[in-house]
């Protein structure tokens, strides 16, 4: 179909490739068969391709046309990052139906003449009837568009079809990705026909650890249905590859691309070049940062399983990140760090949790007297003051919480991205090591992804402990 009537939605010659009918067609005819047959929905589908190889004709514009012709009665919900694409797409979707193409191939299928706008459109199907002669026209189905975070009060789908929920750059904005996420939990699940058989879509490029691909996947016990495809297996050394889901289909790339006509290298090379290392990373390599590692290159973490011996000592602190909320929200973090007389540093411990007030001050408190009693050096605790008159009370509420130890409070000057800087050219060069504990995992993943991870807490820690540790301290000369 998509061949047939794509010279009603372009001017330019359609360019197939396997992805387009081998993957993403057969896909979407799967599940449309289920829910035409009202089988319960046993996954929803996620598919990520890079953008510009035809994933919102062949989903968002097609798709729905192909279904009506098959099944006249489903209705659509369809969604994108912006009224504007969404109604785009809608149009096009309404220019097939109106088409003298389509009239002729079905001539049975039209517009519902005053349900006909681009946002909400009807369709009517006219049969005859053989035992009178008459017409019947029976209503079908309609396509209702609209932005992510846009009302759809009152309208249910067989279908729910998100396409590109986010732009790149929503992506790194903390309020979009919130508003995105709230929408995929709750008004998508108030929005279906059936919510045994109706099926959601979501056909996107990855822009951020926690994109809505991204949150789906996180949610535990959610059945989906993952397609992912890469533009490029490797580009240069960095191994994309290894994001291929399902894996068999790397057999299908050619020379290692995935549409070597809509995608050849030069144009990835242009595109790496526009979009830089992290865009290129996640809208062409469907993963949201680039693999190894972005700001930190986390391969070069030397985990090691016994410190040297405290001779080679020069420094130890262990910097505080605070959060006030308990059960969820930010975390409150502390990292030990130990500068030694090589010039290197080793992280010992990061503890980190959703705590209230009053524990928190007691595991930082415990924290402190553990310690006071470890490597026989002293241990600097740093207390990082937020902004604002609420983070100075907070502060000097720790300071006088840990009396008896040398406890200091830090007020950060500029981003974090800014602050996290030194010590990433410390940790790309191979000079920070990591004691082995059960911390180890979380404390690499998140500077996997930093400056883009969900939670930021144990980076901020680790930079504030890092610049407590090669802070050149100003000496007053008494004359």
């Amino acid at each position: 179909m998509i061949k047939e009537f794509w010279p009603e939605v372009s001017g330019e010659e359609f360019k197939p490739n396997w992805h387009i009918e081998n993957v993403i067609c057969k896909e979407l005819e799967k599940v449309a068969h289920r829910v035409a047959n009202s089988i319960p929905n046993d996954y929803d589908l996620i598919i990520n391709v890079p953008p510009g190889t035809t994933k919102t004709v062949s989903c968002s514009v097609m798709f729905p046309v192909w279904c009506w012709i098959n099944w006249y009665w489903m209705k659509f919900l369809c969604f994108s990052y912006a009224d504007l694409l969404s109604l785009e797409s809608a149009e096009y979707s309404r220019d097939i139906v109106r088409s003298n193409k389509f009239r002729t191939y079905f001539p049975e299928l039209d517009m519902k003449q005053d349900k006909d706008t681009k946002s909400n459109f009807k369709l009517q199907r006219t049969t005859i009837d053989e035992s009178t002669g008459k017409k019947v026209v029976e209503a079908g189905g309609n396509r209702f568009s609209t932005s992510v975070g846009g009302t759809a009060t009152g309208f249910h789908g067989h279908f729910l079809i998100v396409d590109d929920p986010l732009n790149p750059s929503q992506a790194v904005s903390a309020t979009k990705l919130k508003t995105a996420q709230y929408f995929m939990d709750h008004t998508l699940s108030t929005r279906k026909v059936d919510k045994k058989v109706t099926t959601t879509i979501i056909i996107m490029q990855r822009l951020h650890q926690n994109d809505p691909t991204g949150h789906m996947l996180a949610k535990k016990g959610k059945n989906i249905r993952h397609i992912c495809l890469p533009g490029v297996l490797k580009m240069g050394d960095v191994d994309y590859g290894k994001y291929v889901n399902p894996p068999e289909l790397k057999d299908l790339y050619v020379d290692g691309l995935l549409d070597p006509v809509r995608m050849d290298q030069n144009i990835l090379n242009t595109m790496l070049a526009d979009l830089g290392q992290y865009g290129f990373a996640g809208q062409v390599g469907q993963s949201p940062t680039p693999p190894g590692g972005g700001m930190f290159k986390v391969d070069n973490f030397h985990v090691i399983d016994t410190l040297p011996i405290p001779v080679n000592f020069v420094n130890i602190v262990r910097y505080w990140d605070k959060a006030g909320s308990a059960g969820k929200g930010a975390y409150t973090a502390g990292v030990r760090m130990i500068k030694l007389k090589n010039g290197k540093f080793i992280i010992t411990d990061c503890k980190r949790g959703q705590w209230a007030a009053e524990e928190r001050e007691a595991i930082i408190k415990s924290r402190a007297e553990a310690d006071a009693l470890s490597e026989g050096m002293p241990t600097k605790t740093y207390v990082e003051q937020e902004p604002g008159s609420g983070g100075k009370e907070s502060a000097e509420a720790t300071i006088r919480n840990l009396a008896g130890h040398a406890a200091f409070k830090d007020r950060p000057v500029g981003n974090k991205i800014y602050r996290a800087d030194p010590y990433s050219v410390q940790v790309n060069n191979g000079n920070v090591m990591i004691l082995r504990g059960e911390w180890n995992y979380e404390f690499i993943e998140e500077h996997r992804f930093s400056p883009f991870s969900t939670y930021k807490d144990q980076v901020d820690a680790a930079s504030g402990a890092f610049k407590e540790l090669t802070a050149k301290k100003l000496v007053k000369i008494l004359g």
